[in-house]
């Protein structure tokens, strides 16, 4: 799916240079961009490792490396062939990220640094905000259409309850012990555990899995993981990818927040999902940083109990089913 950009189908470039959450909140826009141009080929300018999640999507149909340190805007979007009728700034509101967008000279630019276009707010869902983008301008775009569909495979661990410590930042990780005791406590009431880790993450998994004796799966490929995911009893999960990912395929999680508010990047009301935050004032939706050092303070709020609390409150989750198709399928060439 990635590569070069070659063919006769006018093209639509989205910049969502981003991580696995990123990309997960911006299906829907994705999905409103498929429908309304279902003659284009939707190109996603994003990190090539997340070319396979881009694919399950069912919006994208090519991904072009682009890739910056951090959250930063890449300087560069390789491209090749025609440039493209459509570009699509969903990575931040600053010229950055439309001025990487410009260099392949577009049609038409779509963005919230325009001199004409809706303004930005800072309070705004993740989800909302980009739908909300694509809405005015003449794209409609429904913040609920973020289902992934079921995965192909079997689960790894089929009803397992999964513990993910991991985060891209020290601010978003509940401590490694308060995973541990969660997991101990979880396996001697008669549940499978499994401890999920990404790249770089396998100390942290070792940490909370070793003291009970929990299984781990680390550096699993996209598809295996969403596999691992779709059939879990239930994640419990701080505010990363994963959270995003159990939310797209519908399975019931505890979300634990810290240095950012639910409002912001949660999921969606429903039974299926818990979010536990403990701010001092509610109406504060960014009162730490989210990529801070240290466990934020609010973080180390929620204790253990709480979190068995929550995941006892979840319903059984049903086997997962295909999300509703994003459109007509577009030609490929």
């Amino acid at each position: 799916m990635t590569g070069a950009v070659r063919g006769a189908a006018p093209r639509l470039v989205v910049l969502r240079a981003l991580g696995l959450g990123d990309l997960l909140t911006a299906v829907p826009a994705l999905r409103g961009l498929r429908r309304a141009f279902p003659g284009h080929r939707l190109v996603l300018a994003a990190p090539a490792w997340l070319a396979e999640a881009a694919a399950a999507t069912g919006a994208v149909d090519r991904l072009v490396p682009a890739t910056a340190p951090g959250r930063a805007v890449p300087g560069h979007i390789p491209w090749a062939g025609p440039r493209p009728e459509h570009a699509v700034d969903l990575h931040g509101n600053g010229p950055e990220s439309l001025r990487a967008l410009r260099a392949l000279r577009p049609g038409r630019l779509y963005g919230y640094a325009l001199p004409r276009g809706p303004a930005w707010r800072a309070g705004e869902h993740e989800r909302d905000r980009w739908c909300r983008l694509l809405t005015w301008h003449g794209v409609p775009a429904d913040p609920a259409d973020l289902r992934l569909p079921a995965p192909d495979q079997p689960s790894p661990a089929p009803g397992a309850v999964v513990l993910h410590p991991g985060a891209d930042a020290a601010a978003r990780r509940w401590p490694a012990e308060r995973f541990a005791a969660l997991g101990r406590a979880l396996r001697a009431d008669g549940h499978r555990v499994v401890v999920t880790a990404g790249p770089g993450e396998g100390a942290l998994a070792r940490e909370v899995a070793e003291p009970g004796g929990l299984e781990r799966a680390e550096g699993l490929p996209f598809s295996r993981l969403a596999a691992l995911v779709a059939g879990a009893r239930a994640v419990v999960v701080g505010d990363t990818g994963l959270a995003h990912l159990a939310t797209a395929l519908g399975t019931p999680s505890v979300v634990l927040f810290g240095p950012v508010s639910p409002q912001l990047w949660g999921p969606p009301r429903s039974p299926r999902h818990r979010v536990l935050w403990h701010p001092d004032d509610p109406r504060d939706q960014r009162p730490g940083d989210p990529h801070g050092p240290v466990t934020d303070p609010r973080l180390l709020r929620i204790g253990v109990a709480e979190v068995r609390a929550a995941l006892d409150s979840l319903p059984t989750p049903t086997p997962p089913t295909l999300a509703p198709a994003p459109g007509p399928a577009p030609p490929r060439t």
